[in-house]
């Protein structure tokens, strides 16, 4: 997998804005938008309002890892719970 930063534009609010992400993270957020049937400009909108500090690239990247993070918690192993606690505060997304 290409590990590259690639610059892509996405619209928010109706304006174009480029957003600087390895591809890894674009692959993942488009699979994340079409799990909750939206386009990635609507989840990055969502994402834009949301976020409270930092860039929005970096907003994006904890946004995935959350999402990845929390699906691996609520997971089960054969005679076990496997269970994972986010370090870092989630990022809570609400689509309408």
């Amino acid at each position: 997998m290409d590990s590259t930063v690639k610059k892509r534009s996405v619209a928010i609010g109706g304006h174009k804005t480029s957003v600087s992400l390895e591809d890894y993270f674009w692959t993942s957020l488009k699979q994340i938008a079409q799990e909750r049937t939206t386009s990635v400009s609507e989840l990055v909108e969502v994402l834009d309002a949301a976020r409270k500090v930092g860039n929005l690239s970096s907003t994006i990247r904890v946004f995935v890892l959350d999402h990845y993070r929390n699906n691996v918690a609520s997971m089960t192993l054969p005679g076990r719970e496997l269970s994972a606690t986010p370090q870092t505060a989630t990022l809570k997304v609400e689509l309408a």
